[in-house]
């Protein structure tokens, strides 16, 4: 007799960590070279799309930088989330995401601090997927998917209890 298995479409896995810093001139220069020093990875430079002449900034103007991890996601995971103690909150917690900000990278273990870095902090954002997403994305054929298939924060949460031992309050 067979045991009823868990159904492989619904298993979640960790699509990919997206780290970002914002700024603008020298500070974004820094902030480039933080996010290349802690992931081995080129960043992407930010532009902006409208103006907004109140704050100073105008189209095409450079105001941060992105890294977007896809191979082994888990292992910088797990580092960045040593550096806030295991522990998030649940408020940071939505539908297929989470995200949470990190006040200074030298908190993050195997960071040293940079002299010409100075102090920085930086945003991460995790994002969840399961099988089937592929259908909504592609182009040619591409179709809906239905609701089921989004991953819900309490399944996040879960997710990161038994797989990273990360405790929500």
């Amino acid at each position: 007799m067979k045991t009823q298995e868990e159904n492989p479409m619904r298993k979640i896995k960790l699509e990919k960590v997206v780290l970002s810093v914002g700024g603008i001139g020298e500070e974004l220069e820094k902030s480039f070279r933080l996010l290349e020093m802690l992931t081995k990875r080129k960043p992407a430079k930010m532009k902006t799309k409208k103006r907004i002449p109140a704050l100073g900034i105008r189209p095409k103007l450079e105001i941060g930088a992105v890294v977007t991890i896809r191979k082994n996601p888990g292992e910088i995971l797990k580092r960045l989330l040593a550096s806030r103690n295991n522990m998030l909150n649940k408020n940071c917690v939505g539908e297929n995401t989470f995200s949470f900000g990190i006040k200074e990278y030298i908190e993050i273990p195997g960071a040293e601090y940079q002299r010409d870095l100075g102090i920085r902090g930086l945003d991460v954002t995790v994002t969840f997927l399961r099988a089937g997403k592929r259908v909504k994305l592609k182009k040619i054929k591409g179709s809906k998917i239905s609701k089921k298939q989004n991953v819900s924060k309490e399944e996040i949460i879960k997710f990161m209890e038994e797989n990273f031992n990360t405790k929500f309050i």
